[in-house]
């Protein structure tokens, strides 16, 4: 058998059989690669970043003096909170959304944050 027919069957009996989850994590890194953007597993506290990810879910919290969004991203590495504060509601803001967002990395609970992000969202 040649080395490129080899490759493919390998490749596919991977597809095949590894887990969903891992498998989508690894096709949203290979996309971060190609939009030149960082992984959130590299990312520090006080860094500017931009990232590529999906929306996991999302959370309003419209508390009347203190109404926010949350949001949680994730980009094939690790989960990053994005949280718009002042906002009820942001129109295609929704679960499994995949967006790419700039700001700065906080901290809010011991995890990763990033508040009031820069977005775009991108095709499915």
């Amino acid at each position: 058998m040649a080395p490129a027919a080899a490759g493919y069957f390998r490749r596919l009996t991977r597809r095949l059989t590894e887990d969903i989850d891992q498998l989508d994590a690894q096709e949203m890194t290979e996309s971060i690669e190609a939009a030149g953007g960082q992984k959130a597993c590299d990312c520090r506290r006080g860094e500017e970043v931009t990232m590529v990810g999906r929306l996991r879910s999302v959370d309003a919290c419209p508390k009347s003096g203190n109404a926010s969004i949350e949001a949680e991203f994730f980009d094939g590495t690790e989960v990053i909170n994005l949280v718009w504060i002042g906002r009820r509601r942001i129109p295609g803001i929704e679960t499994g959304k995949t967006l790419l967002v700039r700001g700065r990395v906080g901290e809010r609970d011991g995890r990763k944050a990033i508040f009031n992000p820069y977005y775009e969202l991108r095709g499915e």
